[in-house]
């Protein structure tokens, strides 16, 4: 079973969850395009950073989810960062460098987000209403949200559409709830 990243839900509402992830650190790849083209293109660059493309030529297991985030309004940008997260208890002193240098690796601190799960091939506009769903559900009981927003896809593209699983996953504004 693939390792996920790790969250405690802290509060679940009528059609999405707060949760509070913890700590972890992830490998990235930024890509300018769109986001039917992002994912795939970076996707196999993250993939050969842990199929042993790093220094110590080390395989690192796969994890899930793979996530395709944008930091900012998706009307105004192509930029997106794509990435995978370390297995639990990654630390940077203990993963390898990436030989290619479109690799970053990049710690994320305790988070508290709000996220919102569905079915179906997480193409780009099913991705925007589901984030347009939970940014209005977020609004209505007075959760601030940042710009970013994260399509968390959890199965691969060959698992048929209607079963796969995925999340979009907005961090908040809050420190502690």
């Amino acid at each position: 079973m693939t390792q996920r990243q790790e969250f405690k839900v802290l509060r679940t509402y009528s059609d999405f969850e707060l949760r509070e992830y913890l700590p972890c650190i992830i490998a990235e790849v930024r890509v300018s395009a769109q986001y039917s083209t992002a994912s795939s293109s970076a996707f196999s660059t993250l993939f050969n950073y842990i199929s042993k493309g790093n220094k110590s030529s080390e395989k690192i297991a796969m994890t899930a989810p793979v996530i395709t985030a944008q930091m900012a309004d998706r009307s105004e940008s192509a930029e997106w960062y794509v990435s995978f997260v370390m297995p639990s208890g990654s630390t940077f002193g203990h993963l390898p460098d990436p030989n290619d240098s479109q690799v970053k690796l990049r710690e994320l601190d305790t988070e508290i987000c709000v996220a919102k799960s569905f079915r179906g091939r997480a193409t780009d506009e099913l991705s925007r209403k589901i984030t347009e769903e939970l940014r209005s559900s977020a609004s209505k009981v007075d959760i601030t949200l940042s710009d970013e927003t994260r399509i968390c896809r959890f199965d691969p593209p060959l698992k048929p559409s209607f079963l796969q699983y995925n999340e979009i996953v907005i961090p908040t504004h809050v420190d502690a709830v």
